[in-house]
């Protein structure tokens, strides 16, 4: 029987706002550059959809576990970005970076709220997140951090997925068996095999068909969880 469930954060239950291309089209627009979202979007899926795939070419492996290293590889992903359109700022870079790192630049998904709420009444949740310390307060902000019983932010603990030890704390800290847990996340090399590799149970969060050859449970919105939750073996 499932007791909890885990959530990734950023790209599963938060977002820059609007988005990260429009935020990062709109940061370029306050310099009178003039780079369309759309133009954004496609170098990210060219480059990397996932942005942290970035992070071995940036020569930082576990950018959240420190200030300097969020910073490095953070700004090394900027920069690249703005390479793509001829741009070589380093103050942009630093106002991206800046940008990017308040709690006020990101929301929740619309679908974040209504099925915590509904998960809540039966199980316990719980959060596992590769992020900066920050996550914490940030939570707090946008009024979810009290809903979950479990928060494992790298930043804090020290470890980095796709490590499977950061799940192995998850399942200590709950106190539960892997075989009572369920992992949601937007990754297949972050979130669903190294869950899977301690016997967690996964399931891919796939809001823009990234992945439409995945095997395993898949949802393209979190409205879907519940019921998968339920016939995975929910309470």
């Amino acid at each position: 029987m499932i007791e909890v469930v885990f959530f990734d954060a950023g790209e599963t239950i938060l977002h820059p706002h609007p988005s990260f291309p429009e935020l990062f089209a709109e940061v370029c627009g306050r310099r009178a550059l003039r780079i369309e979202p759309e133009e954004v979007a496609a170098v990210q899926q060219r480059l990397a959809p996932h942005l942290v795939e970035l992070a071995e070419e940036s020569g930082v492996r576990e950018p959240s576990l420190s200030a300097e290293d969020s910073l490095k590889f953070w700004s090394h992903l900027y920069r690249r970005l703005l390479a793509e359109f001829g741009i070589h700022d380093e103050s942009l870079v630093r106002e991206m970076y800046a940008v990017f790192s308040s709690a006020s630049s990101y929301r929740l998904y619309d679908d974040v709220l209504p099925t915590l709420d509904k998960l809540g009444k039966t199980h316990r949740l719980g959060l596992i997140s590769n992020f900066e310390a920050w996550l914490e307060e940030m939570l707090v902000e946008l009024e979810v951090g009290h809903l979950f019983e479990i928060a494992i932010i790298s930043g804090l603990e020290g470890i980095e997925k796709p490590d499977p030890g950061i799940y192995e704390r998850a399942l200590q800290v709950a106190g539960v068996q892997a075989t009572e847990a369920v992992h949601v996340g937007d990754s297949p090399s972050m979130d669903v095999e190294p869950a899977e590799s301690v016997g967690i149970r996964s399931v891919l969060l796939d809001r823009w068909n990234r992945y439409p050859d995945a095997t395993g449970p898949r949802v393209a919105s979190l409205s879907e969880l519940p019921s998968l939750i339920e016939a995975l073996g929910g309470r």
